[in-house]
Formats: structure tokens, C-alpha cells, sequence
């Protein structure tokens, strides 16, 4: 009931956002400005404070590094498969791209944190690291190829070396694997500012969703929720259970992948040619629904 509960609150916030921004109150600015916070501090700050203490052997591996690239992989190839036949590529694009780009900052690695112990947090944190980097690029690159856009893909990965969520990723694990202590005060004031990363996310999230009813697209969009949230989690289980890793390891595995598709394929969708209604359509309806499906994952897995 506690796991219940507290996801509960988490879809209240995240429909406040959306109220705020029907009313005006967050509007593009605003959600801009909160957008910025998370993304610059609240997020890096969490991560940080997650592996600051923990060294980098203890927390990557190959088994880990190896069943994270399978898992993503065979969605994205599972995803082809199944939404091959759409009728125009600007769908099919955003069909494949969001079938297996997940919300693993914004959503996956707060929740984490304010759900699992810091072992757990660890873990995640090295988990949205190793998958920002490779599903980023592949969904740059699949966007463009299907719908014929030009793709800065060189800018895309030059963003990544400033990103600040693997810049404090890389510098967590640096401190953690050095003789390096941080402060007491400091670890505090960082993990204060931490425990913002799931809210402003959630408002952030929540202001960006909209949705068009008469566009709805059933058939299509049940299959991006039933890939993303339901098919994807469960191959990461598969795929880890086969795999000598710990229970915190598959645990942060299964949950980060089990989140809904990110709200970036949405802007990805727009610039590269892909069917933004669609794409828009998607991000609310795998965000709404993943609020059931991961208390499932979290009650089970925890």
C-alpha cells in the first residue's frame, strides 16, 4: 500500500502539470525555468550524492554493461517488427523510437531513489548513464533514416560530452573509486537538492503532454504501451535473471526500463520528420498507464 500510495501521488503531480499549463500558469517560459533546474541541478545533484561513495568496479560491469545493450536492442529490433507495416513513415518512426526510449532521468532514477536503498539508486544512476549514451544517438539516427531529415547526429554527441546528468555521473564515480572524501555538509546540501529531481520532473512532464482525442490512433498506440512498459521490463527480467548479477542489479534494471517513453522523442519527432501528434499521443498515454504497471513492477521486484 506504501509503493501504491506513493505512485499515486506521483500521477497527482504529474496531472497537476498538466493543469498548471491549461490554466497558463506553466507556461512555455515557466516550464522552461523548471525544466532547467532538474535538468542542471536537482538530477546531477541525485546522481552524484547516488555514487559519490561507491567505487566504479563495484557498480559496472560487463554483465551489466552487456544485458543493458541486449535489452535495449531487442526492443528496438521487436519494435521494427511489429510496427513495420504503419501507413506513413512519420508514424512508424515514432512507433519504433518510442517502443524503447525510456524515461530513465526525469522518471526512472528519482523514482528509484525514493523508493530502493542507495545500492539500488547506484546502479540506476550507471543504468541511465550506459543507456543515455547508446539510445540517444540510435534514436537520432533511426528518426532521420526513416523519414529522410537531416540529422546533426555529430552535434547530438557533442551535447552528450556536456550533458550535466554523465557529466555527475562520471565524477560520482570517479570520487567514489579515488581516496577523495566529500564533505559532510556538502553530501547534505547535495542530497537536499536531490530529493527535488521526481517533482520538478513530474511537473515538467506533466506540462508537456498534450493529447489530440480525435487523432488517436488505438491500434498503434496500445502497441508503443504494450512494447514500452509491458514487454520491455519483462525482457530485461528475462535477460538479467540468466545473468550473475545481484538482486539490486536486476531490481534497478527491470524498474528503469520499465518506464514510459521520454518525453524528448517527442521534440526528436518534430525536428526529424516524425508524426508529432502521434508522438505526443504516446508520452501520455505510456506515462499514464506506467503508474499501474510499475507499482506491479515495484511490488513485485521489491
Amino acid at each position: 500500500m506504501e509503493v501504491l500510495g506513493r505512485l499515486a501521488a506521483l500521477l497527482v503531480v504529474l496531472l497537476l502539470g498538466t493543469g498548471l499549463r491549461a490554466s497558463g500558469i506553466l507556461d512555455a517560459g515557466r516550464t522552461a525555468t523548471l525544466n532547467a533546474v532538474a535538468y542542471y541541478l536537482a538530477l546531477p545533484a541525485l546522481i552524484f550524492v547516488s555514487t559519490y561513495d561507491q567505487a566504479v568496479a563495484e557498480l559496472l560491469s560487463v554483465a551489466l554493461f552487456g544485458g543493458l545493450l541486449v535489452v535495449l536492442f531487442a526492443t528496438a529490433g521487436l519494435a521494427w517488427l511489429v510496427h513495420r507495416h504503419r501507413h506513413s513513415n512519420g508514424q512508424q518512426s515514432v512507433a519504433v523510437v518510442q517502443s524503447y526510449h525510456s524515461n530513465l532521468g526525469y522518471l526512472g532514477l528519482p523514482l528509484v531513489a525514493a523508493t530502493f536503498g542507495a545500492e539500488v539508486t547506484a546502479i540506476a544512476s550507471v543504468v541511465l548513464g550506459v543507456v543515455t549514451l547508446v539510445q540517444l544517438p540510435l534514436t537520432v539516427l533511426l528518426l532521420s533514416t526513416f523519414n529522410g531529415a537531416d540529422a546533426a547526429l555529430g552535434d547530438e554527441l557533442r551535447g552528450l560530452a556536456r550533458n550535466p546528468v554523465l557529466a555527475s555521473l562520471i565524477a560520482g564515480l570517479a570520487i567514489g573509486s579515488s581516496p577523495v572524501s566529500v564533505p559532510g555538509p556538502a553530501a547534505t546540501g547535495l542530497d537536499a537538492v536531490g530529493s527535488f529531481a521526481l517533482p520538478l520532473a513530474l511537473l515538467c512532464v506533466g506540462a508537456s503532454l498534450q493529447i489530440d482525442l480525435p487523432a488517436i490512433d488505438f491500434g498503434a498506440t496500445s502497441s508503443v504501451i504494450a512494447l514500452k512498459i509491458v514487454c520491455m521490463p519483462a525482457l530485461a527480467w528475462l535477460v538479467f535473471a540468466a545473468l550473475p548479477v545481484d538482486a539490486a542489479t536486476l531490481t534497478a534494471v527491470v524498474v528503469m526500463f520499465g518506464t514510459p517513453t521520454a518525453v524528448s522523442t517527442y521534440v526528436f519527432a518534430a525536428e526529424l520528420g516524425g508524426d508529432e501528434e502521434f508522438a505526443s499521443l504516446n508520452v501520455f498515454a505510456t506515462t499514464l498507464v506506467s503508474m499501474l504497471t510499475l507499482f506491479v513492477l515495484i511490488t513485485v521486484v521489491g
